[in-house]
């Protein structure tokens, strides 16, 4: 299957930006995107909450380098990153439905015969999963700049030093433009006008 692989490495993130710190991925994705130039060899995407739809993506390339919240059991705005048997920290603790599919992504891969060179997680714990239509928490967007350069460490080491973007440089968002953090947060609404503990359409309603 790496014969096949279009790219020599995939960095990831995944997360719903809809539910505060599970943007996370999300997040770190677009701000590794924004600080680092373009590089044919490395491929940069939003993998959102995609799940199965990513197994393209996947089998395409030949190192995995993945941007996600996890349950690290540590306090709130921990980051880690992971590899080889600590991976199984982020596999085995689900703590959304983005992350089983993930998992089950990883897993139909390898049954195709697929298997990565090299798989990295860079993991942060949530303080907050229940906001809906809210940003990252306070202490968890404080690490996004922390993993970025963490994921740029690590593809260093994998022969594959990232650049950072001239001063000036316009960059292509990763996905739509009004999805962007700094866009996302000034356009919500105030508490008055949107619930915050999901779509208030989906309520059962009393008779």
């Amino acid at each position: 299957m790496r014969e096949l692989a279009q790219y020599d490495v995939l960095v990831m993130g995944i997360g719903n930006i809809l539910w505060a710190d599970e943007g996370f991925g999300v997040r770190a994705v677009e701000r590794f995107h924004e600080k680092f130039a373009d590089d044919a060899r490395v491929r940069v995407i939003d993998g959102g909450t995609l799940g199965a739809y990513l197994i393209n993506e996947v089998i395409n390339a030949r190192r995995l380098l993945i941007f996600d919240c996890c349950d690290l059991r540590e306090a709130p705005g921990t980051m880690r990153l992971l590899r080889g048997e600590d991976i199984k920290i982020w596999s085995a603790t689900k703590i959304s439905p983005h992350q089983t599919g993930m998992n089950d992504v990883l897993a139909s891969a390898m049954l195709q015969g697929y298997e990565p060179e090299k798989l990295a997680v860079i993991g942060v714990q949530p303080l907050e999963l229940n906001d809906y239509g809210g940003s990252l928490t306070d202490v968890v967007k404080a690490t996004v700049e922390k993993a970025v350069d963490c994921a740029a460490k690590e593809l260093t080491d994998w022969g594959f030093e990232p650049r950072v973007r001239e001063v000036g440089s316009v960059v292509t968002p990763l996905g739509e433009e009004k999805l962007e953090m700094d866009a996302y947060e000034s356009g919500r609404p105030d508490e008055r006008s949107a619930c915050r503990t999901g779509d208030s359409r989906f309520f059962a309603r009393s008779k």
